[in-house]
Order: C-alpha cells, then sequence, then structure tokens
C-alpha cells in the first residue's frame, strides 16, 4: 500500500536541501533534491515501488526502466514489488555511454524489439535524461508509452515530452513541498 504522506516527509527530511547548486541541467538552483538519499533507503525504495506500481496499475507495463544511475534503485524497487505482487514485469538499464567491452549497447536488460517500456525518473527539470533514454530505447525498438517520476520541478520538462507525444506522470511536484 502506497503511504504518499510518508513518502513526502522522507523526501522532506532527507532529499531536500536549500543553498546555491547547479543542476544536470546546467541551471541553477535555490534547491536541490537528491532523491538517492530516499532511493537508495529500504523504507524510501519500498515506498516509491508501492507509488509507481500505483501509477503503473491501471496499464502495467512488461518493461520499465531508465537511465543509469538515476533509475536504477526505482526500477529496482518497482521490480521487487512487482515480484511480491505476482506481476509479470523486467527492467532494462540505459546506459549513458555505450559500454567498451562485450556487446558494447546502451540498453541492458531482458527486452524484445517491439515491446513496450516504462521510463523512470527520479527527479525532472528540463526531461533531457529522460529523453535520452527514450531516443535510445527507440533506437533498439522499444516502443515507449510514457514516463513515470517521483518530482516534477515544474521546470519544462513536462512540457518537452508532450512536444514529443509522450506523458509525464508523477509521484509530486515541487510545489508539495512548499516551492513555488
Amino acid at each position: 500500500m502506497y503511504d504518499r504522506r510518508a513518502l513526502q516527509e522522507l523526501i522532506r527530511e532527507q532529499a531536500l536541501q536549500f543553498g546555491d547548486f547547479t543542476l544536470a541541467s546546467g541551471k541553477k538552483a535555490s534547491f536541490y533534491l537528491d532523491c538517492r538519499k530516499v532511493t537508495l533507503d529500504a523504507r524510501g525504495a519500498q515506498l516509491i515501488g508501492a507509488g509507481m506500481l500505483e501509477l503503473l496499475a491501471s496499464n502495467m507495463p512488461s518493461l520499465i526502466g531508465g537511465m543509469a544511475i538515476g533509475a536504477d534503485p526505482i526500477t529496482a524497487a518497482i521490480l521487487t514489488l512487482a515480484g511480491t505482487q505476482n506481476i509479470a514485469m523486467r527492467g532494462i538499464i540505459v546506459r549513458k555511454e555505450a559500454k567498451a567491452h562485450g556487446t558494447g549497447k546502451f540498453v541492458e536488460g531482458p527486452y524484445q524489439e517491439g515491446e513496450k517500456v516504462v521510463i523512470v525518473e527520479d527527479v525532472v527539470t528540463t526531461g533531457g535524461s529522460s529523453l535520452l533514454a527514450i531516443e535510445r530505447c527507440e533506437a533498439v525498438g522499444l516502443k515507449v508509452e510514457r514516463v513515470l517520476a517521483i518530482i516534477d520541478r515544474l521546470e519544462g520538462g513536462r512540457e518537452a515530452f508532450a512536444e514529443r507525444g509522450y506523458e509525464l506522470t508523477t509521484l509530486f511536484t515541487v510545489k508539495d513541498f512548499g516551492i513555488e
């Protein structure tokens, strides 16, 4: 069962920081959401997995995954909880750089060309990381259905996905933390 309030409090306590920050997008910000502190916490992973499975309930995908490293613990949390609920699901990892040895793939995991995948992300600002993950998934023949994230910073990511025909669904936006 997803406990939204407990996850919100955990994020507020462990991930939300105020100060001067440069985001992955290159933007300057007065706050930072380090969701790895929550996705790599046992209780946080359980809450995120439960929340994401609830968002997926009406259209459960066979594949889930996103850009390494941020999406990896989210993918693992979703897969683990799906397994405990007898939901058939597999994961993928999208690499930032192709592996220099072995098969040299950008997308790793047990997938077949033509399968549908949902991309997961921790925090969306401009959407750049997930858009790259989408591009790499489509390049290997996967069909991206939508993007799920823990938090939307409300800084253009949702619009960037919409422009390319993808829906962004999130557990929270920054407004849920009193940030306008």
